[in-house]
């Protein structure tokens, strides 16, 4: 694949992402994106009222600003490692075909 072929193959990368991000906002205008873990509890409480669960987190922030830091940095740090395995295996590609 030359270099322009895979230019325009990443920029259509970078608009479908957008796009998957953007829509449900213009789609859904006033919709509640709560998180899966509501959903859950209020799926078993339904099923089952009396299911008590059988774990305790053993950590709980003190506010929810500092939960949001938290799941950022568990994301950004992930993305971090991602993107560096990306980056040895193309270097090591990269480096089999020279």
């Amino acid at each position: 694949m030359n270099q322009s072929n895979q230019s325009l193959n990443n920029w259509f990368l970078i608009l479908a992402v957008l796009a998957l991000g953007v829509a449900p906002l213009i789609f859904v205008p006033h919709g509640k994106f709560g998180g899966s873990d509501d959903k859950a509890k209020a799926a078993i409480t339904e099923i089952q009222p009396e299911y008590k669960p059988w774990f305790q987190s053993p950590f709980t922030p003190a506010s929810g600003e500092i939960a949001s830091l938290l799941f950022a940095s568990q994301a950004a740090l992930g993305a971090g490692v991602v993107g560096y395995a990306i980056g040895v295996y193309k270097g090591r590609s990269k480096r089999e075909r020279s």
